[in-house]
């Protein structure tokens, strides 16, 4: 009995998962319905690990951090180089330079130094991972909208504004053409000038290559623009393999 009950444990853990995929729509630079797509469920149907992206987005912020503050040291500070007075003599405390840290305009005691290093290293498994977590968490409350292409020829900020309103016409998106705060985060499959000066000139709005698109951009933006859906879904196919990988 016991060993067949082994035997059907580890047919189940052998057995292939089945990959869902996940049905959306696609629209068009007017707003409206063009055709649907099939995302693969392990990309975009992971489930929500606060844990990771905590540990990610922590790590990447701090990387980014830039060192302003800066004191120096008594061996750093201008001057001091004679002594004060004399050691004995003058019932004074001794003193040996006058940029010690006690006295006005010495140095300061363990200050700040730019030399400081914020990185907190992440693996690039774990980087992977949080990002399509918080892709699915945005795909799954309506925050991705896929677009069969930009429609723009040239760089012109008044037909990116407009369709901006048009894609405020779906249904969830009633927000996007928003002036104020982070609203719509432009993916592009590959690095587009037209498609950066179009946006940069609309606070709201901001256009990324989708090979540096990460956790931080995807979190600080409220929706997340696709264009080409699939030449998009190959380039996130790429990045997914290292999750991928048994």
């Amino acid at each position: 009995m016991e060993t067949k009950t082994k035997k059907i444990k580890e047919n189940l853990t052998t057995e292939k998962k089945v990959v869902v995929p996940v049905e959306v729509k696609i629209y068009n630079t007017d707003g409206k319905e063009k055709g649907v797509l099939d995302l693969p469920n392990n990309l975009f149907g992971l489930k929500w690990n606060a844990d990771l992206v905590h540990q990610v987005v922590n790590s990447m912020l701090s990387s980014a951090r830039t060192v302003i503050a800066d004191t120096k040291g008594r061996g750093e500070v201008r001057g001091g180089g004679k002594k004060p007075w004399r050691q004995k003599g003058t019932g004074r405390a001794r003193h040996g330079s006058s940029r010690s840290p006690i006295w006005k305009g010495g140095g300061a005691t363990h200050g700040p130094h730019a030399e400081k290093n914020y990185d907190k290293k992440v693996n690039k498994k774990m980087k992977t991972k949080a990002f399509f977590t918080v892709l699915s968490r945005k795909l799954k409350d309506g925050e991705i909208v896929f677009v069969e292409s930009l429609g723009l020829d040239k760089p012109k900020t008044k037909e990116a504004q407009i369709y901006l309103n048009n894609l405020s016409k779906v249904a969830g998106l009633e927000k996007i053409n928003f002036k104020s705060g982070k609203r719509a985060l432009v993916s592009v499959p590959a690095k587009s000038e037209i498609a950066e000066k179009s946006f940069k000139n609309i606070k709201s709005a901001h256009v990324v290559d989708l090979r540096n698109l990460n956790p931080v951009d995807l979190l600080t933006y409220k929706y997340l623009v696709v264009a080409s859906p699939v030449e998009s879904l190959g380039v996130l196919t790429e990045r997914a393999k290292t999750i991928c990988q048994k």
